[in-house]
């Protein structure tokens, strides 16, 4: 039934890109990142108000991290410590902050080098565990 409604009200597309566009959104207005929730029948966004990185748990990083790294990847390019501090619209001497949070991420093998061989740590690139 509410499938049908959202149909006719133009807000159901099914083209599969829901997605990508809630956490593109969340990026562009700075919010945490959206904690998705699938069931039997859908899938539901859950998104939270603004918040400083600062106000962020390590659950909340870890997950912005992850699904920075995944718009990344499906736009055809690859996270950085550049493209994540640019997410959370950070300063450049919060370089060690953000790579924490990839580190954290890493950890949690939510992420992973997108070139194993690559030693110098500035020019690391990311991509989802599933790439």
């Amino acid at each position: 039934m509410f499938l049908n409604r959202t149909r006719r009200l133009g807000i159901c597309e099914e083209k599969g890109s829901g997605v990508d566009k809630v956490i593109r959104e969340a990026e562009a207005f700075q919010l945490p990142a959206p904690d998705f929730r699938v069931g039997e029948r859908r899938t539901i966004a859950i998104l939270f108000a603004h918040q400083t990185l600062d106000e962020m748990d390590r659950n909340d990083r870890i997950r912005a991290c992850y699904q920075h790294c995944c718009l990344r990847y499906v736009m055809n390019e690859k996270m950085t410590n550049q493209s994540l501090r640019e997410r959370f619209k950070l300063q450049e001497d919060k370089v060690t902050s953000v790579s924490q949070i990839i580190a954290a991420t890493v950890e949690s093998e939510k992420i992973k080098l997108a070139d194993p061989t690559q030693t110098s740590t500035r020019y690391r690139s990311y991509v989802p565990f599933w790439a």
